[in-house]
């Protein structure tokens, strides 16, 4: 038979036993949460390091071109506008928005971001704003001059004789060269 006192330390021994099994199952939920919580945080860390690598390739890469506050991707194939556009995108920029003489000014003819496919005659910026300073249209255009009627899409025409009057509207499903713009 036990004794009062076997009994009392078994009972102490065990007590004993479940407050450290206690104090051991905090600490292990302690961990967890913390473990958790520094991969979500290494996992964001490395999705911003992946991001800024893939801006800093971009941004380093030849075809990229600082101007004033923005950088510019002049792009060496040709797409319709709406691929052009999702090329933009991807890089993490638009089709350009015109703010200047200086970006008008380009050595071949590019898709820009100005469309009136949302509604025939009002011309847009890829980013909503209304054109509001036309004068970069060439004489006689926007005129949706193809046969199709549908010429929705803008470009810069680099054969005419003033650069700065070279805005012509085309078919949106032409191939051309593009500019992408990313505001810093």
């Amino acid at each position: 038979t036990h004794t009062h006192t076997q009994i009392g330390r078994e009972y102490w021994e065990r007590n004993q036993l479940q407050t450290s099994n206690n104090n051991l199952t905090k600490e292990r939920d302690h961990l967890q949460t913390s473990y958790n919580t520094l991969t979500k945080e290494r996992d964001q860390l490395q999705t911003s390091y992946n991001t800024l690598t893939k801006e800093r390739d971009q941004l380093t890469n030849c075809s990229w071109q600082k101007f004033e506050s923005s950088w510019y991707f002049l792009s060496t194939e040709t797409k319709t506008w709406k691929e052009s556009r999702q090329d933009c995108l991807k890089r993490g920029a638009d089709l350009v928005i015109i703010n200047s003489d200086m970006e008008q000014v380009r050595e071949r003819e590019v898709w820009i971001g100005l469309t009136d496919s949302v509604s025939e005659g009002t011309w847009k910026w890829v980013d909503g704003t209304p054109l509001t300073n036309p004068r970069y249209w060439n004489d006689h255009q926007p005129d949706s001059g193809d046969p199709s009627g549908e010429e929705d899409c803008v470009e810069i025409h680099k054969d005419w004789i003033f650069p700065l009057k070279a805005w012509n509207d085309m078919p949106c499903d032409w191939k051309l060269n593009w500019i992408c713009e990313k505001v810093v």
